[in-house]
C-alpha cells in the first residue's frame, strides 16, 4: 500500500515547529521531537515497510507525489535532509533512502508511514549499518544488472552478415594472338571458327555462314577483338556462335 493521506510525514498536527535550513525554497516546518536517543530500525525492517509502501521497488515514481521505496513526499524528503544525496528519493540508493528514514523516523516516530504496522516499524534503537555516501546497495545492483545486461546483449547480438558482391565481370572470349594490319597497326586474333580474309564484312560473313541475328550477332559475338562493326583484318579469327 502507498501513503495514506494520515501518513504523519504527509500531514501531521503539531503545536511546536522548528525549521530546517538548508532546504531550497521556503523553510520547511517539521515536528520538534522530545531530545533524546536517535531512532533507528534495522534495514531488514525498512524492507518489510518499503515491500508493504511501494512493492520493495527503491527507484518507483508513479507520478502521485510520492517518490522511492518509503514513498517519500518531496517535502519529508527534504525536511529529513535526503537532498543532500539526491534531488527526489527515487533518484536516491538504497541506503540513502533508509538514512534519510531514520531520519525522519527520529522526528516524527512510526506513525510517519502508513506501512509502520505492516513492517513492525518501531524505535528499536537498531543500527541498520546502511552507508549513504559508499554508492549504496540500489547503485550496485543497478550497475550489476546493467553490467549483466549488457553482456547479455552481447552474447546475443547478431554478427553483422557483410555480403561482399561479387562483382560483375564478363570474361571475353579468347583474344590469343594479334594479327598485324596492312597499315602496320597491331590488332587481337581471336580464336574463332571463321578467318577474316581481305574484302569480308561482317553482313557478308553472317549472311555467307547463316548467321542467326545477322550482323548484329556476329559483332555482339565477336566485340571482344573487334571494337568497330565496319572494321574487320585479315587473318582475325571470328566465332559465328
Amino acid at each position: 500500500m502507498l501513503f495514506s493521506g494520515k501518513a504523519k510525514h504527509r500531514r501531521r498536527r503539531t503545536t511546536r515547529i522548528v525549521a530546517f535550513a538548508g532546504v531550497t525554497g521556503a523553510a520547511i516546518a517539521v515536528p520538534l521531537m522530545a531530545t533524546g536517543s536517535a531512532s533507528a530500525a534495522s534495514t531488514s525492517t525498512w524492507d518489510a515497510v518499503a515491500q508493504c509502501e511501494s512493492g520493495g521497488n527503491w527507484s518507483i515514481n508513479t507520478g502521485n507525489g510520492y517518490y522511492g521505496g518509503l514513498q517519500f513526499s518531496q517535502s519529508s524528503w527534504a525536511a529529513a535532509g535526503g537532498t543532500q544525496y539526491a534531488p527526489r528519493a527515487d533518484l536516491a540508493t538504497k541506503d540513502q533512502q533508509i538514512a534519510t528514514a531514520e531520519r525522519l523516523l527520529d522526528m516524527q516516530g512510526p506513525g510517519a508511514w502508513s506501512c509502520a504496522g505492516a513492517g513492525n516499524l518501531s524505535n528499536d534503537g537498531v543500527d541498520p549499518g546502511v552507508n549513504p555516501n559508499g554508492g549504496g546497495q540500489q547503485t550496485q545492483e543497478r550497475s550489476s544488472s546493467d553490467q549483466s545486461a549488457s553482456r547479455s546483449e552481447q552474447r546475443q547480438a547478431p554478427k553483422p552478415q557483410h555480403t561482399t558482391p561479387k562483382p560483375q565481370h564478363t570474361t571475353p572470349k579468347s583474344t590469343t594472338g594479334t594479327v598485324k594490319t596492312d597499315t602496320g597497326i597491331t590488332v587481337p586474333k581471336g580464336d574463332g571458327e571463321y578467318k577474316v580474309v581481305k574484302g569480308d564484312s561482317l553482313s557478308e560473313i553472317a549472311q555467307k555462314h547463316h548467321v542467326s541475328g545477322g550482323w548484329n550477332k556476329l559483332f555482339e559475338l565477336n566485340k571482344d577483338i573487334v571494337k568497330d562493326a565496319d572494321l574487320i583484318y585479315p587473318g582475325q579469327q571470328l566465332h559465328l556462335s
